[in-house]
Formats: C-alpha cells, sequence, structure tokens
C-alpha cells in the first residue's frame, strides 16, 4: 500500500486501522486470515498480534470454512463498525466533492 487510503490517512496508519480499511473497503466479501494480512499491507504474524482483540470486539465474524481455511468477514451489524462505515463513506464523498470542483 504505496499510497495511502483517506481512511488511514484520518485514522492514522497502524496495522488495526489498515485491516479496518481493508475490511471496510471489501464489505461484503469473507476472506481468510492470509488474504487479510496480504491486502492489508501487513504481515501474517502482525495480524496474528492484533487478531485476538478483532474477534473479541466482534469486529470481525467467522462466516465458513473451505478445506482448511476459515473465512471471516467484517461485523456489519456492530454499532462500532456501522459507526466506522458512515466515517468511510463521508471521507469518500467529502473527496469526491473536493475532486469534482
Amino acid at each position: 500500500m504505496s499510497d495511502k487510503s483517506l481512511f488511514i490517512e484520518f485514522m492514522g496508519d497502524s496495522p488495526t486501522v489498515r485491516v479496518l480499511d481493508y475490511l471496510l473497503t471489501e464489505r461484503d466479501l469473507d476472506f481468510s486470515i492470509s488474504d487479510i494480512a496480504r491486502n492489508a499491507g501487513i504481515g501474517r504474524a502482525t495480524l496474528y498480534r492484533i487478531w485476538d482483540s478483532l474477534i473479541k470486539n466482534e469486529i470481525i465474524l467467522p462466516t465458513r470454512k473451505i478445506g482448511k481455511a476459515k473465512l471471516h468477514k467484517l461485523n456489519k451489524d456492530n454499532v462500532k463498525i456501522k459507526k466506522l462505515i458512515e466515517i468511510d463513506d463521508t471521507l469518500i464523498l467529502e473527496d469526491l466533492k473536493k475532486r469534482s470542483k
């Protein structure tokens, strides 16, 4: 991730924010741990360090298993995640308005 997203610029660049940014961008899909780490631009070991917190706070939920891979997705029913979705959408809309002028 060479270019920082609007969400990362707003929230700060940390592994948790990178994971949230990726999952917010792809909010309707589910991913393996490897996919999340790779696409968020962090290492698997780093993701494993924050994984328990993501599960405990119900930020991500397990969805299904494909072979040995367990897939997870963003918990869009979580009140905190709903607010983060609003923030992400607002940042995008504000950026689009600026670019259209």
